[in-house]
């Protein structure tokens, strides 16, 4: 079987060259022609000697997932649908911004969590991504998006917030991680890679050791009884073990914050009180706020905050001195939106069909 290099960091690639018989700094030039270039041809890879193309050629490939669908927001939002086996499709969203390209890529196929307001999660859950699966949307986007590699680079940005907890997909994802800040490869800072966690604390802890990047944490709530609701991890790692984990990592992190995210529920978590009760819970964790006004989709229990529950929440937050933006709902009207992504899932864990058969 051949291997597919977009799954291996620049030691991996080493080692494999080696294997091959060559010079592992030819890893760097690799590297530089699949990530950088966007090269998936090895015939094209000019200033490889014709010895090593052809080893590659007969042992390798550079494969992603095929697109299935691609939708364009009039905001500017670009969502493909990109499968990775019969049955199983990922969501990758490109988020457009002045001064800025965001994209947001997945790291399984649906989710494990189930929390309760989120359209992934309500689907179920399949299976983790390998590495080249994760990195794969990088490249592919980078292509539909006409990057040069000689301009500004077309995505200035990776967020790890579509499908999938990242965190339960340690191993693949930091190896992704390694992909996206070398310099031979997407040569991202760690402060323009987001990785956004329900709080899955051990592997936090290996992360902020291994690859800390900028860290994002989906709150939803400033208790454990709500929360333990509303993000079902909590009942595992519950809020006080979560902000512990929080200091901890900002003394290794990029940014000298945590943004906290949290997706505002018309009558469940968005009231003064909640509010109030929240600014003490993350009292001890410097930190910026996300509020998302929830995005809806079918059958999910859950009504969108009126604006002027969201404009008080966030002004008691900025009172007490914390930064709180509200986030511009993006691609709503394609469902690209927070917690919109779906995909396609074969559901291993039979959630969706708990969900969909109606009680007797």
């Amino acid at each position: 079987m051949s291997t597919n290099l977009l799954g291996l960091n620049r030691e991996e690639l080493a080692r494999y060259l080696e294997g091959l018989g060559e010079k592992p700094f030819r890893s760097r030039q690799l590297m530089r022609w699949i990530h950088h270039f966007g090269e998936a041809d090895f015939g094209r890879m000019t200033d490889l000697a014709k010895s090593l193309r052809a080893l590659l050629e007969e042992h390798a490939v550079v494969e992603v997932p095929r697109l299935i669908s691609e939708q364009r927001s009039e905001d500017g939002t670009c969502k493909w649908l990109l499968e990775l086996s019969p049955g199983n499709a990922i969501e990758t969203v490109f988020i457009p911004e002045d001064g800025r390209g965001t994209l947001c890529i997945s790291s399984q196929v649906g989710c494990a969590l189930a929390c309760t307001f989120c359209s992934t999660g309500r689907q179920g859950f399949n299976r983790n991504l390998s590495t080249a699966e994760i990195v794969g949307q990088v490249w592919w986007a980078n292509q539909a998006l006409g990057h040069d590699p000689k301009g500004e680079r077309v995505i200035s940005n990776v967020v790890l917030m579509g499908m999938g907890e990242p965190l339960l997909n340690y191993e693949a994802v930091v190896k992704a991680l390694d992909i996206f800040l070398d310099d031979f490869g997407y040569g991202l800072s760690r402060r323009r890679v987001t990785l956004s966690t329900s709080g899955v604390l051990p592997a936090l802890d290996r992360l902020r050791e291994r690859a800390p990047v900028a860290l994002a944490v989906s709150l939803h709530a400033p208790n454990d009884a709500l929360r333990n609701e509303l993000v079902p991890i909590n009942q595992k790692y519950p809020i006080a073990e979560l902000m512990a984990a929080c200091r901890r990592y900002l003394e290794r992190a990029p940014r000298d914050f945590v943004t906290f995210e949290y997706v505002l529920l018309d009558g469940v978590n968005d009231t003064e009180a909640h509010a109030q009760e929240l600014v003490r819970c993350v009292a001890e964790v410097p930190c910026k706020f996300n509020l998302i006004p929830f995005n809806p989709f079918p059958n999910s229990g859950y009504r969108r905050s009126r604006p002027e529950a969201v404009r008080r929440f966030r002004d008691i937050l900025m009172q007490a001195g914390f930064v709180a933006t509200v986030r511009k709902t993006r691609g709503d009207d394609i469902d690209a939106a927070c917690g919109q992504l779906a995909g396609q899932v074969v559901d291993k864990s039979r959630r969706q069909q708990r969900f969909e058969t109606p009680s007797a």
